[in-house]
């Protein structure tokens, strides 16, 4: 099995809590959520900066372009790259699970989330820095 996720996917599976666009995007998430969460599974994931296995399910993916809002499509082309140069991972490149969780215990504090998830709607929520906090302390202890 191989997924394909995008840049700043791979913070939202440390936080997600059951909240999305639509059931189909919520059910497909943590469909997602669950094989990342899942301990015994190590698996290749294209890392992307373009829709991947969780935006089929959204009710804002158009032909080419999110269309959430006007912006809404730069927008989170901006959050895949200042995640994917926070974590030092390249676009279209396949990293193993383990890596990738490893490189975002190490490299990325609750805090960073102010300005790598900038604008992000679920970011008030708190969850996404509660479930960074809990990554590192699993993975850093």
């Amino acid at each position: 099995m191989k997924r394909i996720l995008r840049g700043h996917h791979l913070l939202c599976t440390h936080g997600f809590k059951g909240m999305g666009y639509s059931p189909e995007f919520v059910q497909k998430m943590a469909e997602i959520v669950e094989d990342i969460r899942n301990d015994n599974m190590d698996f290749p994931i294209q890392v992307v900066q373009a829709f991947d296995d969780a935006c089929g399910a959204c009710p804002h993916k158009g032909e080419s372009a999110c269309e959430k809002s006007v912006a809404s499509n730069d927008h989170v082309l901006a959050l895949d790259s200042r995640v994917l140069n926070h974590l030092g991972v390249k676009h279209g490149e396949v990293y193993l699970k383990s890596e990738l969780i490893n490189a975002t215990a190490q490299k990325v504090k609750p805090e960073d989330l102010d300005h790598l998830c900038k604008g992000c709607s679920w970011l008030e929520y708190g969850v996404c820095k509660e479930g960074i906090g809990a990554l590192r302390e699993k993975v850093l202890a």
